[in-house]
């Protein structure tokens, strides 16, 4: 995920101002949590020319928040879902494998803490930021179309991404909770694969994610502030294990470390408030048609200095064809 959005020196350090503090805390470390917290296994790997595929997909989160002792607000946690659609399709780009993804994700989120010992609760519902990404091979990976592509054989394969969030989601200046962030965010990465044979595959992947400023940030009083938040780095990992010849039967072992994202309020750094976080857990893949197949993951936090320390279990659908559906 990306940065939370903070403004605490214009909060009164009262149980009304504390509370919303909580909520809005909560709702945008978990929209943006979706961004530095990817945990994608395989994402380099490459797909035959005219490659497509519909993914349909359903993430459950639940958890709770360490504010680091920023604000007097203890067992602050939420529960909340985010469905989404995305669609994914190869091309050639200067004779080099590549793709382009598209996703619009959409939440649904219910979250409470005790502030000041008072118990505060929030709901929210709405569309989140919509995510775009481009990947282009650099080493291994020639564009081929499928009659090649079923004679190639995957060895080491170096490849770079480019990760876009537009500011498409809800988001309402005078309202706390916004599942929407009202700014741009660029994520540049390389990725490396490397299969050692028929069954393992290790894949590494080494970013960075980069913010314009909003500015339109919630204030107490008006006008809206202007928040901008540093770069977050990340870094992720995974182990993942063939069990046949079907390319969509695989499990991984997944991990990640992200540092970075301090929120700075016109101007004025916000203390306490840089993420170093990390996240494990797994993924399995199953085919149920030669088109058709069903993703799981499940991860959890491993190390949480400052943020959302919850539990993800997600399921997804996916159809895929080449050329025309079929």
């Amino acid at each position: 995920m990306s940065r939370a959005q903070f403004h605490w020196p214009t909060l009164p350090c009262t149980v009304a101002g504390v509370s919303r503090v909580l909520v809005l805390v909560f709702a945008l470390l978990v929209t943006r949590g979706a961004h530095a917290q990817d945990l994608t296994p395989r994402a380099y790997l490459i797909t035959p020319l005219h490659g497509n595929a519909i993914t349909m997909s359903y993430s459950y989160f639940n958890g709770a928040l360490d504010f680091n002792n920023v604000v007097p607000i203890t067992d602050g946690s939420g529960e909340f879902s985010v469905p989404s659609v995305a669609y994914y399709h190869s091309f050639n780009f200067f004779g080099r494998s590549a793709n382009f993804l598209a996703a619009l994700p959409y939440g649904v989120g219910n979250f409470e803490g005790l502030v000041l010992g008072r118990q505060r609760n929030g709901y929210r519902s709405g569309l989140l930021d919509s995510v775009y990404r481009v990947s282009v091979n650099l080493k291994g990976g020639p564009a081929m179309e499928l009659p090649e592509f079923m004679k190639w054989k995957q060895k080491t394969l170096l490849g770079v991404s480019l990760k876009v969030v537009a500011p498409t989601g809800q988001y309402n200046p005078d309202l706390l909770i916004n599942w929407g962030t009202n700014r741009w965010a660029f994520k540049p990465e390389f990725g490396y694969s490397r299969r050692f044979s028929e069954k393992w595959v290790l894949d590494a992947y080494a970013g960075a994610w980069f913010f314009t400023d909003n500015s339109q940030f919630f204030s107490v009083t008006p006008p809206p502030a202007v928040q901008s938040l540093s770069p977050i780095g990340s870094f992720e990992g995974h182990l993942s294990r063939n069990f046949t010849r079907n390319p969509l039967l695989w499990a991984s072992l997944d991990g990640n470390f992200w540092f970075g994202g301090q929120a700075s309020n016109n101007n004025v750094p916000v203390n306490g408030t840089r993420q170093t976080a990390s996240r494990i857990g797994g993924t399995g893949s199953f085919p149920l048609t030669k088109s058709q197949s069903i993703k799981v993951s499940f991860n959890s936090g491993a190390y949480v200095r400052f943020g959302g320390n919850y539990k993800n279990l997600s399921v997804g659908w996916q159809y895929a064809w080449f050329g025309h559906p079929k």
